[in-house]
């Protein structure tokens, strides 16, 4: 059965370009004018990934991602016009997968839908081996989805959860841009690297509020890499 895309923009000519284009690449395609057209649908048929408009009619794209990411973890990507870097930061810290910024090549877009669904679908076939990874107090259950500290649940998005989950198999020695690119994206370096900072933001935050002794410290022109205070304090005690 062929993924289903939803795809809200109100660009009627965009529209058309991008449904010949993921039609051509084999996905079923529900198109929007707008995103609050997008969410009554999406009630009804949660689809395998959404692309959102930022600027249009009615509810804005940034809103509409917020209030989709409070329900589901649906892979979601959005647009922002050229060169609105704060469209796309904000779009990020509301849980957007990711981002492009117009004007670009359909075929980019159908690019970034294979890999984000590619992802998903990895995650889903996680050998046994790797079912659950641990370093310091989190726990990562990368075939449930499932992220703990200390024993609590924590909300990370399908990225957030892909970026902890690469940053863990590190177990705790620095990884690069370059291999979280390509490991989270799955695109190599096609995704700016503000996007891996932002995400890595995001779940140094949520670590913090949940009180882990885990950090994530970002390796000086290199990458990111964890970093337990916990097994400091245990090595200075002896």
């Amino acid at each position: 059965m062929a993924q289903l895309i939803y795809l809200a923009d109100d660009d009627q000519s965009l529209l058309d370009v991008f449904v010949a284009f993921l039609e051509g690449a084999g996905y079923e395609v529900c198109a929007f004018p707008t995103g609050d057209a997008l969410v009554e649908e999406f009630g009804r048929r949660e689809p395998d990934l959404i692309v959102l408009d930022v600027m249009m009619p009615g509810t804005d794209g940034l809103t509409i991602c917020k209030n989709l990411r409070d329900v589901s973890d649906v892979p979601i990507i959005i647009l922002t016009a050229k060169d609105s870097e704060m469209d796309y930061m904000r779009g990020l810290a509301l849980g957007s997968d990711d981002y492009l910024a117009k004007p670009f090549s359909p075929s980019m877009l159908v690019m970034r839908i294979k890999a984000l669904l590619r992802r998903v679908d990895m995650g889903r076939k996680v050998a046994p081996a790797t079912r659950e990874l641990r370093f310091g107090d989190i726990a990562l259950a990368p075939d449930a989805h499932e992220a703990s500290v200390r024993g609590e649940a924590i909300d990370l998005t399908m990225t957030e959860f892909a970026l902890l989950t690469c940053l863990m198999g590190g177990a705790g020695k620095p990884v690069s841009r370059d291999r979280l690119l390509s490991e989270v994206w799955g695109i190599d370096v096609a995704v700016e690297t503000r996007v891996t900072d932002e995400t890595a933001r995001r779940v140094r935050q949520k670590l913090k509020a949940a009180g882990s002794a885990v950090s994530i410290k970002a390796v000086w022109g290199f990458g990111y890499k964890l970093d337990d205070s916990s097994a400091k304090t245990r090595e200075e005690g002896r």
